[in-house]
């Protein structure tokens, strides 16, 4: 186990101060510049005459990024690199926009208005995936005229038709973006989506800052800045603090969004406290201040139910087969995920081995998260080694939690709250656990890390910080920490800990301060099996039933 130190819950970015430093505002990277594998679809798609004709490109569903796919079409073109023409982007496929309208007298056609495929004849349609899932009228006679089938435009009057309407064919390439799920609804709506018909593209949402590729990062940052024509940022603190920001939204210290849409809204909200001038740390700081001020009405209600002791976790004390354990809660319609720890409590009594999961059995708790309790369960049953199975019955459940749990980042702190329950040793309240388990005892990593961080963090720090509170967490969570600056001071002031695990073995010493096994006179294991077996002897006595029942109506 490690009592982890500040630098380890913050990104360091200190090794590109000079690049931060020397950085040329007036140097420039597009978003495709920061796409290869983009850029080799586009092109592998524009060299390819005949087939395929359809280029699915997974990318988040709205219009600035079909913005920047048509953007990226221009460059290409531009630079020589692609030669079809137009490139035309459109949010509706009405028939009568796809394929134009005319308008009839007497049998003749008397005008006549081009539509969508034709203004695209010759290069490419960007669409978005959704309108081919909510135009399914449109989408067969589009697909034919894309794969070049004749077609005929759209009478403007049902009642006026003309016989043998002139037919024409297309020469058109359709660009469809949607995110991953729709991409998927699109396959089973049309199951030729997924053949030979289409090519396949996908848009990075991070991009892995190196000290090779940290320059490429920051002239894209430029490029965004110029585009929107946002104020540049004032110095290398303003720099770092972006990708501090960055390294939280990616919850990778590795890693910076490349989403454009992220970036705009961040700057433009520092750039209203800036008042247009250069944009400052302190200026992103009170943006983000105040963005956090007009969302967090749910974050603060939950934190007043704690607080006032509608819903009980405790900070301070030992208990028997409690737990603080960390989750992350996502309220529909509500913008942000915020951490909240829950008390995961077990009781055991005598019976045949069977380990309820409330949640389960409730119907409240998902499949990842059954799988976790499973896995859990086997670890602990290898570790006794036992022959037969366990003489006690377990219930665990998540308390006062009224809506569904899943995953399995709870599985480590079920696993205690259940070893307590089992040895009757308790456990520290002023520590909270997060974490998943395999069925050899490895601690794995989980999602949502510095949201369930700070969540118990702001409890301790309203109740009073005492110097022993803190979080264990996997090992292999630690690049993914970007923790709140108030939870950095108080790491570094001794006031909140943080440790990092590996294992089973690592993990419980910290919050029973007791060992797991091993050779130790007295270890977690050896109380567990000292009480099956004094289970055993008991039930072996002569009437032990009876004796019980009489015990119970105090009968002599």
């Amino acid at each position: 186990m490690i009592k982890e130190s500040w630098q380890s819950v913050t990104p360091n970015f200190s090794q590109y101060e000079d690049i931060l430093t020397q950085n040329d505002s007036s140097s420039h990277l597009s978003f495709l510049d920061l796409q290869p594998r983009l850029k080799s679809s586009i092109l592998h798609f524009a060299q390819m005459v005949n087939f395929p004709r359809f280029l699915l490109v997974n990318a988040p569903d709205n219009f600035i990024y079909r913005q920047e796919i048509h953007h990226a079409y221009s460059m290409l073109m531009n630079t020589g690199e692609i030669d079809r023409t137009p490139i035309i982007t459109s949010e509706s496929i009405e028939l009568e926009e796809l394929f134009g309208q005319y308008q009839v007298e007497n049998g003749q056609i008397i005008h006549s208005s081009e539509g969508l495929l034709d203004k695209a004849n010759g290069g490419y349609l960007i669409i978005s995936s959704n309108l081919i899932l909510a135009n399914p009228r449109a989408w067969p006679k589009l697909k034919a005229a894309v794969l070049g089938n004749a077609c005929s435009g759209m009478s403007s009057d049902s009642k006026q038709v003309i016989e043998n309407a002139p037919l024409k064919k297309y020469d058109v390439k359709l660009v469809v973006i949607g995110d991953r799920m729709q991409l998927g609804d699109l396959d089973l709506f049309d199951a030729d989506m997924r053949s030979h018909l289409c090519l396949f593209a996908e848009v990075e949402l991070d991009f892995q800052i190196s000290a090779d590729t940290i320059e490429s990062y920051i002239q894209y940052i430029n490029g965004i800045i110029n585009e929107y024509r946002l104020p540049q940022l004032l110095d290398t603190h303003a720099w770092t603090f972006l990708l501090t920001q960055g390294a939280r939204e990616t919850e990778d210290q590795e890693r910076m969004p490349l989403c454009p849409i992220w970036h705009r809204t961040l700057l433009s909200e520092a750039a209203l406290v800036s008042n247009g001038q250069a944009i400052s740390q302190s200026d992103m700081e009170k943006a983000l201040a105040a963005r956090t001020y007009r969302q967090e009405y749910l974050p603060q209600r939950a934190l007043a139910d704690i607080l006032e002791g509608q819903v009980i976790i405790e900070t301070q004390g030992e208990r028997v087969g409690q737990v603080n354990g960390l989750t992350v809660i996502e309220v529909p319609g509500h913008p942000v995920v915020y951490g909240e720890p829950a008390r995961i409590s077990c009781v055991i009594h005598f019976g045949d081995g069977d380990i309820a999961d409330v949640e389960r059995k409730a119907e409240l708790g998902g499949n990842l998260h059954a799988k976790g309790m499973m896995i859990m369960q086997a670890f602990l049953g290898s570790a006794l080694n036992l022959d037969e199975p366990l003489p006690f019955a377990a219930s665990i459940v998540f308390e006062q939690s009224y809506s569904e749990v899943d995953g399995d980042s709870a599985s480590l702190a079920e696993l205690c709250s259940l070893v307590s329950a089992l040895s009757e040793y308790p456990i520290n309240q002023q520590i909270a656990v997060t974490g998943a388990v395999d069925q050899f005892g490895r601690v794995q990593a989980v999602g949502g890390l510095n949201e369930k961080i700070e969540g118990f963090f702001q409890i301790c720090n309203h109740r009073g910080l005492t110097g022993n509170q803190g979080v264990v967490l996997p090992k292999t969570n630690l690049k993914h920490l970007s923790l709140h600056h108030d939870v950095v001071e108080a790491i570094k002031n001794e006031e909140f800990h943080l440790w990092s695990v590996e294992s089973v073995d690592e993990a419980l010493p910290i919050i029973f301060g007791k060992a797991f096994r091993g050779d130790e006179e007295e270890t977690i294991l050896k109380k567990i099996s000292e009480r099956i077996e004094h289970f055993d002897k008991h039930e072996s006595a002569p009437c032990g039933i009876v004796n019980k029942i009489k015990s119970l109506l105090g009968i002599h």
